[in-house]
């Protein structure tokens, strides 16, 4: 499944929940041998990587009520577990959980947390 949208600026994206947003790295055209592979081939296989984007907010927790106190005000403030993703991280995930969206021109995918299978962080990149 493909989506396509021209948001005015990346910041007016809002990630929902423990999803992520990846760029994908350009897979490996070649085999360790040198031998070419076809797109085709390229899009089957089971993991790819891509840096992360965006991160959502992560795993909601319940709230606790307490109904036996009607004069207090309800809050709907919602809590969250964070996730280990973050920005610039790489990612290899499982592509057969993607969903392929496309922003101002550019694939992205976006992937559930539970589908990364690891995370690379180097914390000299962006210096």
């Amino acid at each position: 499944m493909s989506l396509s949208f021209d948001p005015k600026d990346f910041d007016s994206i809002i990630v929902v929940g423990d999803r992520v947003l990846i760029k994908p790295k350009n897979p490996d055209e070649r085999t360790k041998a040198g031998l070419l592979l076809p797109p085709g081939v390229q899009e089957k296989q089971k993991a790819h990587s891509g840096y992360v984007v965006k991160v959502g907010p992560g795993y909601p927790i319940p709230m606790f009520t307490e109904a036996d106190e009607p004069w207090k005000k309800s809050r709907n403030d919602a809590k969250y577990f964070p996730l280990q993703a973050q920005v610039g991280d790489l990612a290899v995930y499982l592509h057969e959980n993607a969903i392929e969206v496309e922003f101002n021109s550019e694939k992205y995918v976006v992937v559930p947390f539970t589908s990364i299978l690891l995370l690379f962080r180097d914390e000299g990149l962006l210096e």
